[in-house]
């Protein structure tokens, strides 16, 4: 929840007997698949709402723990998280921009599953082997390099990337930001915007192409990013031809 919200009523199954209680910032609430809960507001609520699904939560808890199953172990009603609250505040920051990444939109869903796995299934331990802070193997660092390489101007996701190394999405993004320096989603940005100057220096086609071409979905998705990124426009660069 982001905002505090007061006067929250609750139920689960058939259950008539409703729980009410006053919701705070921070306050988070775990509910397992296919089960039924009423939930009532008397007021506005402002909240983020992240699903992962059973397959993909099993997924997570494998990469973090090696652990074949889970259970969920929900906190009481009203228990506040102050770490959900501030991946909570970084997706919806990114989610109400004109045209959001995608990457980095799920790498913060990854992490979210990660601490949900971590702080609410009882599971508290890693896989042996496995350490935290590490980079790539080299062999990982190659793949994932000629990879993003190949793909950048198209929809690839952190899943994809984890893959490739053998890696939980939550390792792979740590482990890709110790190895280069930049987390995955700027790596992809670096990649698309060195791509559209090229083009713009080197190529006759249009604003509108080169964009479409290095992985933007438009003129003015290429011409904010450029703007905030390189301090100057895909005009400017043209210009300087």
């Amino acid at each position: 929840m982001l905002a505090p919200s007061p006067g929250i009523r609750v139920s689960f199954g058939d259950d008539h007997v409703a729980h009410e209680y006053d919701g705070d910032a921070g306050m988070v609430s775990v509910t397992p698949a296919n089960t039924v809960r009423n939930v009532t507001w008397s007021s506005t609520c402002e909240k983020v709402i992240v699903t992962v699904p059973p397959q993909r939560f099993l997924e997570l808890a494998a990469h973090e723990f090696g652990a074949g199953h889970t259970v969920l172990q929900p906190p009481p009603l009203g228990a506040i998280d102050l770490q959900a609250l501030h991946l909570a505040e970084m997706l919806k920051a990114e989610l109400v921009r004109e045209v959001p990444n995608k990457i980095y939109i799920e790498s913060l869903i990854a992490i979210f599953g990660v601490h949900i796995v971590r702080n609410y299934t009882g599971l508290d331990k890693l896989p042996s082997g496995r350490k935290r802070g590490s980079g790539l193997s080299n062999r990982s660092a190659v793949r994932v390099r000629e990879l993003l390489e190949s793909r950048f101007s198209s929809k690839i996701t952190v899943a994809e990337l984890a893959a490739v190394s053998g890696l939980s999405p939550r390792h792979f993004i740590q482990a890709f930001t110790t190895t280069f320096g930049e987390p995955p989603h700027k790596y992809v940005l670096r990649l698309r915007l060195n791509f559209a100057e090229k083009l713009l220096v080197e190529n006759v086609l249009s604003i509108a192409e080169i964009a479409h071409l290095s992985g933007f979905s438009d003129q003015s998705h290429l011409t904010v990013t450029m703007s905030k990124h390189r301090n100057r426009t895909p005009r400017q660069v043209r210009q300087q031809r």
